[in-house]
């Protein structure tokens, strides 16, 4: 993990409980819990049955797979890490991805999370996730992006598809989540997240004290699918 580049936006912790109760302040916007995990994950993606290009796993199914010793050890890390994240009052969804579907309903603005983009919430919540196996996120330090919106041409092309009255274009931009999606300047250096560290990302929300941390997907490739827990 390099954090060589905008280093003061991102804060590593050595456990969970940092992990949650560390508070965003000044720059940061990320925080870390570094690991180095034992176990073998792919054996896992291999051995679930999967359906379309994201498959959920329950923990049920997790428990009943028939694994190797090393595939035990990376079960019981999976199930761990939904325990704690539950506990804490998390949703965590583990998936295994082959492919995210891509937007195609504005070709010039696809908003799918294959963008450099942030999440937005009406509460006050964070995101975390950590990618297991297969490749890994990316974020975009803030000072090495801009909103898309905010890009002339980019906006004027977007009053094209608007057509109501001017003081309800910024809605108009909102609900689309167009006002989400930054472009990375040209010599911009995103931070791959890793494998294997559990990351918490902060989200736009009313009570934000920092900036929301600008994150996208990776392209997958076509014979590794992602182990992904998120939430």
């Amino acid at each position: 993990m390099d954090l060589s580049h905008e280093a003061n936006q991102v804060h590593c912790v050595t456990s969970f409980q940092d992990l949650v109760s560390t508070p965003f302040e000044g720059q940061i916007n990320a925080i870390c819990w570094t690991r180095k995990l034992t176990g073998d994950f792919s054996e896992i993606v291999k051995k679930v049955a999967q359906s379309g290009n994201i498959t959920t796993i329950e923990e049920d199914e997790l428990r009943e797979l028939q694994l190797s010793e090393q595939g035990q050890l990376a079960r019981e890390i999976l199930l761990s890490d939904l325990k704690i994240l539950k506990a804490h009052g998390a949703l965590p969804s583990l998936n295994v991805i082959t492919y995210y579907d891509r937007d195609e309903s504005y070709p010039l603005f696809p908003t799918d999370v294959y963008s450099f983009h942030v999440d937005r919430s009406p509460v006050p919540t964070d995101t975390f996730l950590c990618t297991y196996y297969g490749e890994t996120s990316e974020i975009l330090p803030n000072s090495q992006g801009i909103k898309k919106v905010l890009i002339p041409e980019i906006r004027d092309e977007l009053k094209k598809l608007y057509h109501g009255a001017d003081e309800g274009f910024e809605s108009f931009l909102s609900e689309h989540f167009f006002d989400l999606h930054y472009q990375a300047n040209p010599n911009a250096c995103p931070i791959p997240l890793g494998p294997g560290h559990l990351w918490r990302l902060a989200v736009d929300h009313p009570e934000s004290q920092v900036p929301p941390c600008i994150h996208r997907a990776p392209k997958e490739k076509s014979v590794q699918p992602r182990l992904l827990l998120i939430c």
